[in-house]
């Protein structure tokens, strides 16, 4: 009698990626991660007659990571489709939205965390709102989930990778004449595949990407604090660009499920070497900018993707709606001038930096009144509403930009798991935000009260549920860690 072949341990998965919608089918993908070169079972997918091989992806130290892509047929009800390898008695479950079903999706941002004790005493303790956020799956199905950067706090390599840690030892401006050896390559690889084995590993969000598919854009923490905002001489110096380069492989590989050079048909910044990615399901477009791969300290984005970004907009002619997904808010308070304080009193701090992350960060301005500007003339041109999705801020808020016959919608919601933002700069912000601004000679940017409390900001972990009426309003909710535990907004 033949003996079974060897059964691989599994480490991670299935992480459920989101690969777009086509001819009334929705596409996606599953990610594992074995222990082990042993291939494993073929999937299988309720609905679909034949197996699903699984393609090999990568390996690194003996783990091998593997991807089963398959589609679904729409219905025009929603369906509950089951997955897995039966023999092995693992079997999961994901919710593929029926044609006439109007789309419920999640929104979540900075799921990372830099230190567990500082998340010990919060009422969801290191699960934040994945727990919640399970829950409101279970009564009633998301069928995406929308992932706004900083799912990964990747801060920690400084200190755990030793050749790095030696680097930073030296004195600057003579360590950034360095190479970036082979040893810190290898370091950063073992700790960024680490990083992201830990975190999708967590019970609750492990259970949330086995059931939701995903889209997921990168920020500052999953590469390193302040990418791209940190002074020149870092920015350009070898240890920084050979660590991009890891942390852009491990991104590729996690977060959109592919080989970094594994052509994605959504990934349409492939050709300007960014992870710019773009939806459209039925009359929804989805965009969501890659705001870290061409960023300096004086740019956001790259002359290249402002070449394509008019050609990405007008692929969404006809939607009622789209989503831009950008990691810093669009629409928020101006901090200038703290910026301005804190440059002179801590050049190159991580305060500095985060301040300069802004959108709304003065070495910034001409680039953000060129972005509203095109979006508020594609809005008019095709009568399409434009809402932001963000993160970042570690507070919930919602912020307008209105002017000559055109409304942009800013939603914040954040963090689902790291820890909000503290009373003081809390307060900061809300003297800030207590007047609308006119901030050019064409628009003002308000920040509104939440009706159920009056306040402007949200200061607890959440996450946002984002819903459509017939009308094809927005409809947006808040799941708040602390009473009143739900705010809402429509649009």
């Amino acid at each position: 009698m033949a003996s079974e072949k060897p059964v691989p341990k599994p480490i991670v998965g299935p992480i459920l990626h989101f690969r777009g919608e086509g001819n009334d089918r929705w596409r996606l993908s599953a990610l594992f991660v074995f222990e082990g070169a042993t291939e494993p079972d073929d999937l299988i997918v309720e609905g679909i007659g034949l197996p699903i091989p699984p393609r090999h992806v990568f390996v690194w130290r003996g783990r091998h990571i593997w991807r089963f892509v398959f589609s679904l047929p729409r219905g025009q009800h929603d369906q509950r489709i089951s997955y897995g390898f039966p023999q092995r008695n693992a079997k999961w479950a994901v919710t593929v939205p029926g044609q006439f079903v109007s789309l419920r999706l999640a929104y979540t941002s900075s799921n990372g965390i830099h230190d567990a004790d500082q998340v010990a005493s919060l009422p969801n303790g290191a699960d934040g709102m994945w727990a919640p956020l399970l829950r409101q799956h279970t009564e009633r199905p998301y069928h995406l989930l929308l992932q706004g950067g900083d799912q990964l706090h990747a801060d920690n390599l400084w200190r755990e990778c030793a050749a790095l840690a030696e680097w930073w030892r030296h004195p600057a401006p003579s360590r950034y004449a360095q190479p970036f050896t082979r040893a810190m390559a290898d370091q950063a690889m073992d700790y960024f595949f680490d990083a992201y084995c830990a975190t999708l590993a967590q019970p609750a969000y492990a259970r949330a990407m086995a059931s939701i598919p995903s889209v997921m854009m990168w920020d500052d923490h999953d590469i390193f604090d302040g990418w791209g905002s940190r002074p020149d001489p870092e920015h350009q110096c070898q240890v920084y660009r050979g660590l991009f380069a890891v942390a852009r492989r491990q991104f590729s590989l996690f977060q959109l499920g592919a080989g970094i050079r594994d052509p994605l048909e959504q990934v349409w910044g492939a050709e300007t070497a960014t992870f710019s990615q773009g939806f459209r399901v039925g009359d929804l477009g989805i965009l969501a900018l890659d705001l870290r791969s061409e960023r300096s300290r004086s740019g956001i984005l790259g002359e290249a993707t402002w070449k394509e970004l008019p050609n990405w907009l007008t692929r969404f002619a006809g939607c009622k709606n789209l989503l831009i997904m950008s990691c810093v808010p669009l629409a928020f308070v101006g901090v200038g001038g703290i910026e301005s304080f804190v440059s002179r009193l801590r050049p190159g701090s991580h305060a500095d930096d985060d301040l300069r992350d802004q959108w709304r960060s003065p070495s910034h301005r001409d680039e953000w009144l060129r972005l509203l500007h095109l979006l508020a003339d594609f809005s008019l041109r095709y009568r399409c509403r434009i809402t932001t999705l963000s993160g970042e801020v570690h507070l919930g808020a919602a912020a307008s930009i209105h002017g000559q016959g055109v409304e942009l919608w800013q939603l914040i919601a954040s963090g689902v798991a790291h820890p909000p933002l503290g009373s003081l700069a809390t307060c900061g912000l809300r003297w800030l935000a207590r007047d609308s601004e006119r901030i050019s000679d064409e628009f003002t940017l308000e920040l509104p009260r939440f009706a159920e409390t009056r306040r402007r900001f949200i200061r607890a972990r959440n996450f946002l549920s984002l819903g459509f009426d017939r009308q094809n309003h927005v409809l947006a909710r808040w799941h708040s860690e602390r009473s009143p535990d739900q705010y809402n907004l429509i649009i």
